[in-house]
């Protein structure tokens, strides 16, 4: 069956309503399918390699393990996939901002392979974000097929993200604010009931595949009391700054191995040291770490604590625990850097809750030992930083609310959730005003806000409202030919170029009114002699909000664009700009 023919029988058959809710549930299942087997590849793979390892001490197989998957990982990328697939959440950001919520069929599945080669080798990173671009992915595939259009799609995008959280951490609730605050996917009557759909139907057959089991535990043994409020509020700002610690330094080392892009085998050889030594010498640091953060959220005393140490040099030194846990809180941002950018592929949302841990139990930890104030239990704030540092990450303060609630059952200590989660929002916000996902796009003009008019010029595109229909003048043209020229043009302006295509100036026809008719001129003057330069040009590659500011500047109804060598691409029409913005701003705010 075509998909012509598909298009046509749900036209036929369904309203557009009806099409969104079906469609998301079949998301909400793909989406869960999907992440039940991306979880049974990392844990098959991790069982075959590391299940004879001696608790006991350290494993120098662990220098070899990592690598081998980074190295897998980019064969697969490079050979099979043959296209870039990491960064997957900001991946989804960019396809809706600027390829109308459209990727690509094989991030359906792309992710989920090497994602899972890569973290089951022992790769620090998560698998949340690859999960999200697979999820994501399905979503604008299958509204492609049906012909759904782009306000629709991005609804569906929305859907396969929610899904893909909902489904990986069993909280549909978490995966429904996910798509609010971190994809900026506005929640109108028309787009909340498909999402809840798709988070519900994820979490659901989650529950079906993989049972009652969670990624965490948790056992509430102390509950809040307002006397503990001034250390959540010092978490909370704590948290913060070792968000941005992590996004800092996150930006610094990518930047160093892009530097590295024409070198495959030389960023895996670096970051492959990098990674191996980092897990070498703290082996929490291998695969995502979970099983280190629950040593942490249900241990009681410094003996259940030091498990995190095992298999590491620091084994059995039950006083070196705090400076254990302060180190790989430290390191833990360079083994995720080393990771994506050897040749891996994972994402960032498991390495800040699993820093968010370490970063709540070094707090409390600290705070018990030098009997700061009163006692505060470490598994409440082990719990608590992980929402904090999540929230400041990602700029999501709902979502690491809601995550860690839903989680861990913890809803006893959500008013304590909340307030870390404010605060760490808060502090974060003063030095960086987007989240890790975001920052990229932004500087590049190309992030879509909750802001309804920065929305639509980030979603216009300059391309889409070039006229490329127009009649160029050469500069030695008579005044006489010119004449001819004008009585066969559609248009009040005529551009001038050299023969190399270069803009040179404009022949605006009101301007020569008082020779066009005088016959003794026609030969005496000349394309060159008669044009006026240009107003204003507009470059290819211009953001929609500058492309405004030129019209308003300049007060034309028409402008020229150019490429970089100034080489006339077309013109952009005021009138049909604006006709375009007010019918996007319609379609974005219909119900």
């Amino acid at each position: 069956m075509t998909k012509e023919k598909i298009i046509q029988w749900r036209e036929d058959h369904l309203s557009d309503r009806q099409a969104i809710l079906i469609l998301a549930f079949v998301i909400g299942f793909f989406a869960s399918v999907a992440g039940y087997i991306l979880h049974i590849i990392i844990k098959e793979i991790q069982y075959i390699l590391t299940s004879g390892f001696d608790s006991t001490t350290f494993n120098w197989l662990y220098l070899l393990f990592p690598v081998l998957g980074i190295w897998l990982t980019s064969l697969f990328v490079r050979h099979i996939v043959k296209d870039n697939i990491s960064h997957g959440i900001t991946r989804v950001l960019y396809a809706i901002s600027a390829k109308q919520a459209k990727l690509k069929g094989h991030n359906c599945w792309s992710s989920v392979i090497a994602s899972g080669i890569t973290i089951g080798c022992g790769g620090s990173v998560g698998a949340e974000a690859p999960i999200v671009l697979t999820g994501s992915a399905i979503g604008s595939n299958l509204g492609k097929l049906f012909g759904m259009d782009n306000r629709q799609l991005i609804w569906l995008v929305g859907c396969g993200a929610a899904a893909a959280i909902a489904g990986i951490f069993k909280a549909p609730i978490a995966g429904l604010v996910f798509t609010l605050e971190v994809l900026m996917v506005d929640l109108t009557m028309a787009s909340l009931l498909p999402i809840l759909i798709s988070c519900v139907t994820a979490t659901g057959f989650t529950y079906i595949f993989a049972g009652n089991n969670s990624l965490f535990t948790f056992h509430l043994d102390n509950s809040w009391v307002l006397e503990r409020t001034p250390a959540c509020i010092l978490l909370g700002v704590f948290c913060g700054f070792v968000s941005l610690y992590f996004m800092r330094s996150m930006t610094v080392c990518e930047n160093l191995f892009a530097r590295m892009n024409n070198h495959p085998y030389g960023k895996l050889i670096v970051g492959g040291l990098v990674l191996s030594t980092l897990i070498f010498l703290f082996p929490s640091l291998y695969g995502e770490g979970y099983s280190a953060v629950n040593i942490l959220l249900n241990g009681n005393t410094i003996n259940d604590w030091g498990k995190v140490m095992n298999n590491s040099l620091f084994a059995g030194n039950q006083n070196l625990l705090v400076l254990y846990i302060g180190l790989v809180l430290l390191t833990k941002v360079f083994a995720t850097s080393a990771t994506n950018g050897a040749g891996g592929c994972g994402g960032t949302f498991a390495p800040s809750l699993f820093i968010g841990g370490f970063a709540g139990f070094f707090f409390a930890r600290i705070w018990n030992m030098n009997q700061i104030g009163l006692y505060i239990p470490e598994k409440n704030f082990t719990l608590m930083g992980m929402a904090g540092v999540m929230a400041g990450v990602m700029h999501a303060p709902l979502t690491g609310m809601f995550l860690i609630a839903e989680l861990t059952g913890g809803y006893q200590l959500f008013m304590p959730l909340m307030i870390v989660c404010i605060c760490a929002y808060l502090t974060i916000n003063i030095f960086e005003p987007h989240s890790i996902y975001g920052m990229r796009l932004a500087r590049a003009g190309k992030l879509i806000t909750h802001h309804t008019d920065s929305a639509i010029l980030t979603l216009m595109s300059l391309e889409s409202i070039i006229d490329r229909q127009y009649e160029s003048l050469d500069p030695d043209l008579p005044l006489g030919k010119l004449i001819n020229v004008i009585s066969k043009s559609h248009t009040s302006f005529l551009p001038v170029q050299d023969h190399a295509g270069t803009l040179l100036g404009e022949i605006d026809i009101t301007k020569i009114r008082h020779i066009m008719f005088r016959s003794e001129l026609y030969n005496r003057f000349t394309v060159s002699q008669i044009m006026t330069p240009v107003k204003a040009t507009l470059g290819i590659n211009d953001k929609m909000i500058d492309v405004m500011r030129k019209f308003e500047s300049t007060n034309s109804n028409f402008l020229p664009v150019v490429d970089v060598n100034q080489q006339l691409q077309g013109y952009v029409s005021r009138t049909r700009m604006y006709s375009m913005y007010r019918k996007m701003v319609a379609d974005f705010s219909a119900e």
